[in-house]
């Protein structure tokens, strides 16, 4: 796809690698509305994408509520005019033993970061599908292809959305839509501030922009997906599926150390 010219809608697009995204879309040509549960951050946002000379405006709501995302494709297709690229990039983590995890923080994390794509993608299709040339982006975890201990839930819900991703592809294949999957590693962005983990734990943080190029690079090349990390992390998909026991023995020496590390990772 070429996004010059393309009107696209970005969730959780105040910051990190949301932000990233829109501002590497602004560079290409594209339109872009973000959303976000902040006025006030998604304000300031705004202001430094329209520094570049970009069209781009903002609308505050919680994609998580029916309402939110109502508000949300109103507001983007009233600006736009329609709808060529949907990203669904909003999520929330809670990271800890799954008996330490409330059930409110669990279910916040099964609406968020799969009842909310999920939901938001299918009142967004008939205009996806109206461009003749239209795209959703799932923004999932890198997590949903090696799965971590202490993540459980995130796990689990990140790993749905990445099955919704592919299955809705196939769904889709031949009528106009794409679908696209990303799979991104440990990222610098405020989501992961309350994180202790390091590259000792093997959560070795990039900063957003390079995930970014990356989302728009699958973008023009019309990829089916996008894994990040590099050689450790295909190694690691390749473990995990030929000899999964060999990874659990090596999670198992890191388990303390890493149940630490994130035990205050919250996100949500």
């Amino acid at each position: 796809m070429n996004l010059q010219g393309k009107r696209a809608l970005i969730t959780g697009g105040s910051s990190g690698i949301g932000f990233a995204i829109a501002d590497a879309m602004l560079a290409k040509g594209a339109q872009i509305v973000i959303t976000g549960r902040r006025p006030d951050v998604l304000s300031t946002a705004a202001e430094r994408l329209r520094a570049g000379g970009g069209r781009v405006d903002y609308v505050a709501a919680d994609v998580s509520t029916e309402k939110g995302r109502e508000t949300t494709l109103k507001f983007a297709l009233e600006k736009l005019g329609g709808l060529d690229v949907l990203v669904n990039n909003a999520g929330g983590v809670r990271a800890g033993r799954l008996e330490d995890t409330t059930e409110a923080e669990i279910r916040t994390m099964v609406e968020v970061d799969l009842v909310a794509p999920i939901l938001l993608t299918r009142a967004a299709l008939p205009k996806l599908r109206a461009s003749t040339n239209g795209l959703v982006v799932n923004i999932t975890s890198g997590i949903a292809l090696v799965a971590a201990p202490f993540y459980a839930t995130y796990a689990g819900v990140k790993s749905g959305l990445a099955k919704f991703g592919e299955s809705l592809r196939r769904e889709l294949n031949g009528e106009g839509v794409h679908v696209m999957t990303v799979y991104p590693g440990a990222t610098d962005t405020p989501m992961m501030s309350s994180s202790r983990a390091g590259p000792e734990l093997g959560f070795t943080h990039e900063p957003a922009a390079a995930v970014a190029d990356a989302v728009i690079a699958g973008i023009e090349e019309n990829a089916f997906e996008v894994i990040r990390g590099g050689e450790a992390r295909a190694k690691m998909i390749v473990l995990n599926r030929e000899d999964p026991a060999a990874l659990d023995k090596r999670f198992l020496d890191l388990k303390s150390a890493l149940g630490e590390a994130v035990r205050d990772h919250s996100a949500l």
